[in-house]
This record gives C-alpha cells, sequence and structure tokens, in this order.
C-alpha cells in the first residue's frame, strides 16, 4: 500500500519522536540532584541517606529514557 520510502520517514520520525522522551529524565534528574543538594545543606549528618535515596530516584528515572532509546534504535533499525 505505501512505497518503502514513506515507511522508512515514518519510521524514522518516530524514532525522533520517541527521542522526545528522553527530556523527561533529566529534568527530572536535575532537580533531583537540586533538591537532594539542598536537603544535605541543611542537613549534613543525613548525607549518606539523602544520597542514596537520590539516586535509587535518578536510576528509576532513567528508566523511561532508556525505554524511549530501545523504540527509538528498533524504529530505525527493523524498518518494515
Amino acid at each position: 500500500m505505501f512505497n518503502a520510502e514513506f515507511v522508512s520517514g515514518m519510521a524514522l520520525l518516530g524514532a525522533g519522536i520517541a527521542m522526545i522522551a528522553g527530556l523527561g529524565p533529566g529534568i527530572g534528574q536535575g532537580i533531583a540532584a537540586s533538591k537532594g543538594a539542598e536537603a544535605v545543606g541543611r542537613n549534613p549528618e543525613a548525607a549518606g541517606k539523602i544520597r542514596s535515596i537520590m539516586v535509587l530516584g535518578i536510576a528509576l528515572a532513567e528508566t523511561t529514557g532508556i525505554y524511549s532509546l530501545i523504540i527509538a534504535l528498533i524504529l530505525i533499525f527493523l524498518k518494515a
């Protein structure tokens, strides 16, 4: 029904749109790091606990970016 160039172009467009999802984790990680630094500044004794919770939160936020990267790579290299 559609020619190969159209399908290829739509797959690449979809990959670009999927990578927009990488903006969210970057912003979220920046906010988490700033709030973690503020918390350590207010309570230096709890730095270890704050750091471990912050790293766990950043790792969970990063999964969204990794999923979007995987989807983009699938769209680029496994086109119909």
